[in-house]
């Protein structure tokens, strides 16, 4: 991966730790990386047994590094999209898994949250420095930290309002 300012691969251990809260198999899942960085989520989504994986990248110098190593390792079910990662949510749609782990100085969680379409049974992944609250239409499923990184698990509760505050 091209050397950039704020870009941290996933720790092992971390990985490792949220792929047991996952289960083992991902079998026919469709994952989404959205702030791809190194790839390592994506990559470990696709080693799983994901049916597809997006991964989500506006550096062109890391997009053009995940689209070789994609293609070098034969991972057919990896798409790599150049793109901002807000501007692909707005068309994002039927993913299983979401991964986010945005560089910790953009403070990019709400605004994500705001934008992301939940789907029923849908769980997402963060990775922040500290532990972020989404709102009421998530449940969180795991907690962790390890250093300066604490990351979780959420669950899509749905909502069955129409999108309503829930007090109306």
């Amino acid at each position: 991966m091209p050397d950039r300012p704020g870009l941290r691969p996933t720790p092992d251990r971390v990985r490792e730790t949220l792929f047991n809260w996952l289960g083992q198999s991902l079998d026919g899942l469709a994952c989404l990386d959205l702030f791809a960085g190194s790839g390592a989520l994506g990559f470990e989504a696709a080693s799983r047994g994901a049916a597809r994986v997006v991964m989500v990248e506006q550096d062109r110098a890391i997009f053009e590094a995940l689209r070789k190593t994609a293609h070098t390792i034969g991972a057919s079910q990896i798409e790599v999209v150049l793109d901002d990662a807000f501007a692909y949510l707005k068309r994002a749609q039927g993913f299983d898994v979401v991964f986010l782990d945005p560089p910790f100085r953009q403070n990019a969680l709400p605004a994500v949250f705001g934008k992301l379409k939940g789907a029923p049974g849908m769980r997402v992944y963060v990775e922040s420095d500290e532990p972020f609250t989404p709102g009421e239409a998530w449940r969180e499923l795991k907690r962790a930290r390890a250093g300066q990184v604490s990351y979780q698990l959420l669950e899509w509760r749905g909502d069955d309002q129409g999108d309503l505050p829930r007090n109306v």
